[in-house]
């Protein structure tokens, strides 16, 4: 059971940030693609970095073990990612 309520409230509280740091408005999610609003940038790379740390904590504590991860495609996720982000950029998000 608690394997699903963790997931469900991790989630909910990350929605709670999200609202609460502005980044569910709209022009604050425009602004990312008209360079003029960094303020979802910023708080995507302090949540990277956090996350970096813990893991990188944990691995050092041995409490975790990082698995082989094949190479990545690059030409594929280039792609991917100009097609999402035209995609987004015309609907507006």
């Amino acid at each position: 059971m608690a394997q699903y309520v963790i997931p469900i409230l991790i989630g909910t509280a990350f929605g709670f940030a999200l609202s609460k740091g502005g980044l569910t408005r709209y022009g604050n999610i425009a602004g990312v693609f008209r360079f003029t609003n960094l303020t979802v940038i910023k708080f995507m790379l302090t949540g990277m970095v956090t996350a970096m740390i813990g893991v990188y904590a944990l691995k050092g504590f041995g409490l975790v073990e990082f698995p082989n991860i094949p190479a990545t495609y690059i030409l594929g996720n280039i792609v991917g990612g100009l097609i999402f982000g035209v995609g987004m950029s015309l609907t507006g998000y």
